[in-house]
């Protein structure tokens, strides 16, 4: 009797807009103040779960995930897996290594870059680049392979923050005219 008259409720209710036949209500005798949810669409991932008699419960399958596709054109697109993680690991190495030639030579960023930097750039963003793109060409994703304390979220995040920290040191040693550890 309660599940009767909990789904009666549903079915007039104005969220659902149904009303059925011999119950007397209409969208017209309901308030339309009292109550509103947007239409959901057909298919708009609603999940239903039930439970059998016995208490056992059905499984319900997920829809299998959409294939992750491998080409090198998808991987460095704009929104691929591949161009944010690639700069900031490139970008972790390079500020690691810049602080680390700063407090070694006493050289700023710029100076670094003039002498002899820009080989030593190139190199690296080849290497990281191809060992970076192997692993996705072969369909191995990054979540795939994260760990909770070294997790691919925590590399996106030191990535990022790599990248503004280098841009922060040149513009610093830029301002300033010289290295900023002296």
């Amino acid at each position: 009797m309660a599940t009767s008259s909990v789904m009666q409720s549903i079915l007039v209710s104005p969220a659902t807009g149904v009303a059925t036949k011999g119950t007397g209500l209409s969208r017209s005798t309901i308030p339309r103040s009292s109550c509103y949810l947007p239409r959901q669409g057909r298919n708009s991932g609603v999940l239903v779960r039930c439970m059998a008699k016995g208490g056992q419960k059905d499984e319900v399958e997920s829809p299998p995930k959409a294939k992750v596709s491998t080409g090198l054109f998808d991987l460095l697109a704009f929104s691929g897996p591949a161009p944010e993680r690639i700069n900031g690991r490139l970008a972790m190495i390079g500020f690691v290594a810049a602080i680390a030639v700063e407090l070694s030579k006493g050289e700023d960023v710029f100076a670094q870059i003039s002498n002899g930097g820009i080989p030593w750039f190139l190199l690296t963003t080849g290497v990281l680049s191809v060992a970076s793109l192997i692993p996705l060409s072969s369909g191995v994703s990054v979540e795939s392979k994260s760990k909770p304390f070294w997790s691919s979220d925590a590399e996106m995040w030191n990535g990022r923050f790599a990248m503004l920290g280098l841009v922060a040191l040149a513009l610093t040693e830029f301002v300033k005219g010289g290295a900023l550890i002296v």
